[in-house]
Formats: structure tokens, C-alpha cells, sequence
């Protein structure tokens, strides 16, 4: 296609002020660099009009037909035969049959009582644009632009690759009938529906042994393609996993927590060394160090959502009996910042592939985002109050804070703060997520704000490269605690 497509306008003469609508309408397409023809700029004397008309439709370099609708082009459009008429620059239904309809758009000049616009018959099952209110003008010539140049609002994005869940090979693991049962028991209020929370978590948990990676399925040189075909692999069950917490959060009590807390507890095994392989290099479980803080994440995030506070602080203040399933230097009790392992293989990917990116955990993160049924921005939110209320409290506490927040890299400058914070206007609602913040009051609040830094700080703020964000801003500072 050109840089300027050429169009052409077909319009009646309904009056001096359609044409000179029309002929404003021309002049702005022009100003924003569309070859327009017209009869009052092309059309000569001496020039057959209706020949004229005939070629500007079915010419292949008119890449475009702007059909300008009004009641007079309506009428004389539906009552004209053969292409003769009184005025001949409104396109006839055989003149129409003869072009490539995909080259043609009506624009509507002028509406009924009814709203609706004034359509020939040959026009009457197609998209039009309204241009007929001021208030519209703008947005729809905008929509106007993007048609005459093939660049919709919205583009068809390409195909991407067979998800790694539909292959013959795939992992089942037995846990699908089991999540329903617990999710029908949850929404009818059944006093078995614990027991079946309980049944599905230890079930999973035994059953997730299934997508370990054999040793031998590792290639030295591109090591972390089965680590990602795994991850790929797991997408059916994390999206099971959400179905069920989801459920929880709306119909379960916080006795209820403790279940969701011991179910992370058996999974932190996974992320580390078995005690039966002796040689091995540390990214031979990096599946699992992704899939287990993603599942974390996402558990976080429904309870945020659905304003199961309690839940949320029980599943970052107490802590995770690890017992000696880890090497020796580790303590028998871990806080939730376990669940977010370095991940070497992602590491090794970015360079391989020379992707550049600030981070591929990050990324992947937001594109699994998409059809999980939880917006990435609640993502975001939980990944901030964990960073927040380790931060703090591994301050208080005098220890190495140890979450880094990789959905983050996604805050953008001037976006709102999160939603909990946003609501925290309210005195009495900031009061109930002070805990997961890890203060007493929005002055405690302040001062510990200032301990933030990327550089020689008592508290580290995250960055990538030159780039963080706002904690004020995300947190809805200024407005915290402000009214009743």
C-alpha cells in the first residue's frame, strides 16, 4: 500500500451545506495525508460524470470508497436504474455488484429520529461510521483514518505456538475431579468441603513429582527448553489451582487457611535437591521454582481480590516447616520469601537467545497472565504488598529481606495506585490493611517510607536498570486515611 492511499467520496448534493460538509470532510482527509478525489476538485468540464463515477469505484489504485449517507442518497440510490439518475455521484447497486466490497464504507452525515442512520438497500447489512454528532466527530474520524490506511484500533494478532498442555504427550495429573467436587462443596456450603480442600491440595501436591524433568531430557547447550515446555505444560493446572482458591476465597472461613498454608509447605520440597541425587546442577528443578511462585502469587492475589485479609497475613507471617528436606545450612522453619527461588535457567535463556530483556520471568508471567482469569495488575498488587511486608518486617527484625517483586518491571509512571491502597481513602478500610503492610498507622507508615532506596538505603527499592517506582504513588499516600 502507498504512503497516501487514494480514496474516493460519494455523496448527493443533497444542499450547500451537506456539500459543504462533504468538502471539509475531504479537505481534513487530505490534511492527514489521504489522496482524496472528489467531483468538485476532479471532475472537469467536458468530463463524462457518470464514467467518471463508474471508474473511481472500480478503479484497483481507488483503494478506498467513502460513501457519505444521508436521506436524499439514500432515496435516490434505491430508485435509480442502470446508473442513471439525477445526480451522478451516488453509487448504484450495479455499479456497487461490479467493485470489490471490501473497498467501500459508509459514513453517516445525518441520522433519523430514531438514531439510525439513512442506508441504501445495498448498504443495509454493513458497518457504517457515525460522523454525524460533534461530540463523536473526533473519536470516529480517528476510526475513519485507521480504515482508509488498514490500521484498525485493533489488530489481528498472529498465531502463536500449540500450547504445550494439547500435546499427546502432556501430563494428567488426578486432580481435576477432586477440584470440582471441592468447589461445588464450597459453593453449596457443605460441611464436607474442607475435607475436600484438603484431599485436592494433598493430591496435588503428591502428584506434582510427575512433571519433574528427567536428568536426561537436559542438553547442555539449550538445557532450558524442556524447563519451559514443562512450564508451558503446567498452565491447565495452575488454572485449576486458581478455580478452587477462587472458591475458597468467596464461600470459606479462615479455619480454612491453614490448608492453602500447609499445601505451599509441601510443595517448597520441590524446589530444591532430592536427597537421592547426588550430582546435579541447580537448575535441574528451575520448573518448579517458577510454577511454585506463580501458584503463590496468583493465591495472593484471589484472596487481595476478594478481601481475605486474614487469610493473606496467615500465609505471610506464619512460617513454613521445611524440616530437613533442604540442605543442612537452612533452618527447619522458613518465611514465605522461600517460595521465590532464583531461576539460573531463565537467566542462561535471555542471553542464548539474545532476547535483552530485563526480565524473562517477568514477561512470562504477564503473557500466562492473559487467560488466567486474574488480571495482571492484581498480580502486581500482591507481588507489592509481599515485597512491602517483608521489607518491613525483615527490617524490623534485623534480616535479609529476600522477595523481589518481578511483576513490578510492569508499574508504569502515573499508573493508579493498587486498588486495596486506592480504597484505604477510607480510615476503617486502611485499618484492615495496615497488617499486611506491617504498620500500626500512616504516620509509622511515613517514616518508614523514607528508609527506601536504591542505593545505600537502609530499605532496597527495586529497579531495573535506572528504572523503579513510586512506593507513594502505589500505595496512595497522600490520600491514606483521609476520610471517614
Amino acid at each position: 500500500m502507498t504512503a497516501n492511499p487514494k480514496a474516493f467520496i460519494s455523496y448527493s448534493w443533497s444542499s450547500h451545506e451537506h456539500q459543504k460538509w462533504v468538502l471539509d470532510l475531504a479537505t481534513q482527509l487530505r490534511e492527514n495525508a489521504v489522496d482524496v478525489t472528489i467531483d468538485k476538485w476532479d471532475l472537469k468540464e467536458g468530463h463524462d460524470a457518470i464514467k467518471f463515477m463508474e471508474k473511481m469505484v472500480t478503479d484497483p489504485d481507488i483503494r478506498k470508497v467513502i460513501v457519505v449517507l444521508d436521506r436524499t442518497y439514500a432515496e435516490k440510490a434505491d430508485g435509480r436504474k442502470g446508473g442513471v439518475g439525477t445526480e451522478t455521484q451516488i453509487i448504484s447497486p450495479e455499479v456497487y455488484a461490479k467493485a470489490d466490497q471490501n473497498k467501500f464504507v459508509g459514513v453517516a452525515s445525518e441520522t433519523g429520529d430514531d438514531g439510525k442512520p439513512f442506508l441504501p438497500t445495498f448498504y443495509k447489512s454493513r458497518i457504517y461510521i457515525d460522523l454525524s454528532q460533534s461530540d463523536i466527530y473526533a473519536a470516529n474520524f480517528e476510526q475513519l483514518l485507521r480504515w482508509v490506511f488498514d490500521k484498525p484500533a485493533h489488530p489481528k494478532p498472529p498465531l502463536g505456538k500449540r500450547p504445550e498442555f494439547l500435546n499427546e504427550n502432556a501430563i494428567q495429573l488426578p486432580t481435576r475431579s477432586r477440584a470440582n467436587r471441592a468447589i461445588d462443596l464450597l459453593k453449596s456450603g457443605s460441611s464436607q468441603a474442607s475435607a475436600a480442600i484438603d484431599e485436592y491440595f494433598s493430591v496435588f501436591a503428591e502428584s506434582l513429582e510427575a512433571f519433574r524433568i528427567a536428568i536426561d531430557k537436559f542438553d547442555r547447550q539449550t538445557f532450558d527448553e524442556p524447563i519451559i515446555q514443562s512450564i508451558d505444560s503446567f498452565i491447565p493446572y495452575r488454572d485449576e489451582f486458581v478455580s478452587v482458591v477462587s472458591a475458597a476465597a468467596r464461600y470459606s472461613s479462615d479455619d480454612d487457611g491453614k490448608l492453602l498454608h500447609r499445601f505451599f509447605e509441601k510443595l517448597i520440597p520441590y524446589m530444591f535437591r532430592p536427597k537421592s541425587l547426588m550430582q546435579y546442577n541447580v537448575w535441574y528443578w528451575d520448573n518448579f521454582k517458577f510454577i511454585i511462585h506463580e501458584m503463590f502469587l496468583y493465591a495472593i492475589g484471589v484472596l487481595l481480590k476478594h478481601e481475605r485479609f486474614g487469610l493473606v497475613l496467615q500465609l505471610m507471617s506464619h512460617g513454613y516447616y521445611v524440616g530437613d528436606a533442604l540442605d543442612n545450612s537452612r533452618a527447619p522453619m522458613q518465611q514465605f520469601d522461600i517460595m521465590r527461588q532464583y531461576t539460573e535457567s531463565l537467566t542462561y535463556r535471555n542471553k542464548r537467545l539474545n532476547l535483552r530483556r530485563l526480565s524473562l520471568r517477568a514477561d512470562m508471567l504477564e503473557q500466562r497472565s492473559h487467560a488466567a482469569g486474574l488480571p495482571l495488575v492484581s498480580l502486581m498488587q500482591a507481588d507489592f504488598v509481599l515485597y512491602f511486608f517483608t521489607s518491613i518486617t525483615a527490617f524490623k527484625e534485623g534480616r535479609e529481606a529476600r522477595w523481589w517483586p518481578e511483576t513490578l518491571l510492569y508499574y508504569r509512571d502515573y499508573a493508579p495506585p493498587f486498588e486495596i491502597f486506592a480504597r484505604s481513602e477510607s480510615i476503617r478500610y486502611f485499618q484492615k490493611i495496615c497488617p499486611l503492610i506491617a504498620v500500626e498507622n500512616k504516620a509509622e507508615l511515613g517514616e518508614l517510607l523514607k528508609l527506601f532506596g536504591m542505593q545505600n538505603a537502609q530499605i532496597f527499592l527495586p529497579h531495573w536498570e535506572h528504572r523503579s517506582i513510586s512506593l507513594q504513588a502505589a500505595l496512595n499516600f497522600e490520600k491514606l486515611a483521609s476520610k471517614p
